[in-house]
């Protein structure tokens, strides 16, 4: 089988990205996750740019890596200095990689307007660097600056400036769609040209996704005859991102059947999608095609119906080789086939003919087209099933609240209240609480009215909450008066599950998804002690 090794620059290029800052310590458990993925190369950062990258580098320095090579970033010398005299090129020694990747130009544009040089003093750059650093590393890799748009403009000085970084003895020249603006077809043309004039050359793709191209791109240049490819997990980068490896690796692995980091560990390829996203502070994209929470979930009856007979009818691949699973969606396009499948992954089995089924679907189908969105409350689906069943819960029973929101002139924050009143097991609990808002304060009242007779309730904790003012849903009296979903994530020791409520008034969506939250709280105590 064919190998393609896999270079990734998520702590380099990837941290270029708007609104993705990471620390020296975020890099490194993102480092090591990547080398537990079986990466062969982590391009680390510049270590002459920024105090971030180069305190990194330290930190790393006894670290053991089980199947990547780190490697330093960074350019070719200033045109006023000698590489004995650079900067740069000393700082990319200190950090004491066994790889180094310098980037140099090779779009004449640039050579005479960025840089300011003359073409020759450009190439001069370029093969005084790389042989500079081969002299005191193991392996240096030339990445191609503006390839594909200096392949355009000048083909010949593009690739004369691909065999002066050759003859100096970089191990790799890797090419680079810089810009992101390069078609396929264009790419096609380039690869071929490369390895016209440079039979021998080990050659890599870095592809940048401003047109949307960036993983095809990689793609029609590892089809003909490259032999690394370079990206970042999610297609983080600066400005449309860069290729997606979780996307490259498994197109590669899958679809082409070229090794990458093998099919044992494409199984993790999910959960570090996730990881690096978590660790950036940002929500994971759930369309993301492979890893996302989307890419094997199925909402149209007929999709569902046709899975449970066999997957292959509307998924590409088996969604655990990548580290994934199935998911059915709950929705107003659901049929039987959805009930049947949520039914059964939450223990029941319900016969297609039952006439609970049919309740269901037209229950589910009404709360849908009110704002409800069972597919990310999976909590409060499992409620209205044990309802359909005929088992509705009776832990309590509600009889009204009250709740006062009050600030002055004179305070920091509003003062709130919230006065619960109902019927537990034929008492009645009439309790009052103040909270941070008005939320928190019918919570707190609720719980201290139940607490009494079910203790387990202390055990929750209110993990997250979000509101979402639903579109088409709003009042002749304008926009405040919108429709809102509230999703009320809540956990204990055991689990968490995710509620929901929706109504115009914000307070009462919140109440039902607290209620909810609660009953799903006590009917999951009375199901672990009946074992």
């Amino acid at each position: 089988m064919r190998k393609v090794t896999v270079y990734d620059t998520t702590l380099r290029d990837g941290a270029q990205a708007e609104e993705l800052n990471l620390t020296s310590e975020d890099k490194v458990r993102i480092a090591h996750r990547l080398d537990d993925l079986g990466i062969h190369y982590i391009e680390a950062g510049w270590p002459g740019s920024n105090p971030t990258d180069k305190k990194f580098f330290e930190i790393v320095k006894g670290d053991t890596f089980e199947n990547a090579k780190l490697t330093a970033f960074g350019s070719t010398h200033l045109a006023k200095k000698t590489p004995e005299q650079d900067p740069n090129l000393a700082a990319l020694l200190a950090a004491d990689t066994p790889v180094i990747t310098i980037f140099g130009k090779t779009w004449d544009l640039h050579a005479t307007t960025a840089l300011g040089v003359p073409l020759e003093r450009n190439l001069e750059l370029i093969a005084n660097s790389v042989g500079y650093l081969k002299e005191r590393v193991d392996e240096v890799i030339f990445d191609a600056e503006h390839f594909f748009d200096g392949y355009k403009n000048n083909p010949a000085y593009a690739l004369e400036a691909l065999k002066a970084a050759q003859d100096a003895g970089a191990s790799r020249l890797v090419l680079c769609d810089t810009n992101g603006g390069s078609l396929t077809t264009e790419i096609s043309e380039a690869v071929r040209a490369v390895f016209d004039e440079l039979p021998d050359a080990a050659i890599g793709i870095h592809a940048h996704n401003d047109s949307e191209l960036a993983v095809a791109n990689s793609l029609e240049a590892i089809r003909l005859g490259a032999s690394q490819v370079q990206g970042t997990v999610n297609g983080y980068g600066e400005r449309c991102g860069n290729a997606n490896l979780c996307s490259v690796i498994p197109n590669l692995e899958l679809k082409m059947g070229i090794e990458t980091i093998g099919r044992e560990n494409l199984k993790r390829l999910m959960i570090t999608s996730h990881f690096v996203s978590e660790t950036a502070n940002l929500r994971p994209f759930m369309r993301q095609p492979f890893v996302g929470a989307s890419a094997f979930a199925h909402k149209g009856g007929v999709h569902v119906s046709a899975i449970l007979k066999d997957a292959r009818t509307y998924e590409h691949i088996p969604p655990e080789t990548v580290g994934n699973e199935q998911r059915v969606l709950l929705s107003d396009q659901a049929g039987k086939s959805n009930i049947l499948f949520k039914a059964r992954e939450l223990g029941y089995e319900l016969d297609k003919q039952d006439a609970t089924v049919d309740r269901l679907l037209k229950e589910l189908k009404l709360k849908e087209s009110m704002g409800y969105e069972y597919s990310v409350a999976d909590a409060s689906f499992e409620l209205i099933l044990q309802q359909a069943l005929g088992k509705p819960l009776d832990y309590f029973h509600f009889r009204n609240f009250f709740v006062v929101d009050a600030k002055r002139e004179e305070d920091a924050e509003p003062f709130t209240e919230a006065t619960v009143i109902v019927d537990v097991k034929g008492q009645v609990e009439h309790t009052a609480a103040t909270g941070m808002g008005p939320v928190n304060a019918l919570d707190r009242a609720l719980r201290k009215g139940l607490e009494r007779f079910y203790p387990g309730l202390s055990e929750i904790r209110l993990l997250d909450f979000k509101v979402r003012v639903l579109s088409g849903a709003v009042r002749d009296t304008g926009g405040t008066a919108s429709f809102v979903r509230v999703l009320v994530e809540t956990g204990d020791k055991h689990e968490r599950w995710t509620t929901m409520g929706v109504s115009h008034n914000i307070i009462e969506a919140s109440w039902q998804a607290v209620v909810d939250a609660i009953n799903y709280k006590l009917f999951r105590d009375d199901q672990r002690r009946k074992g």
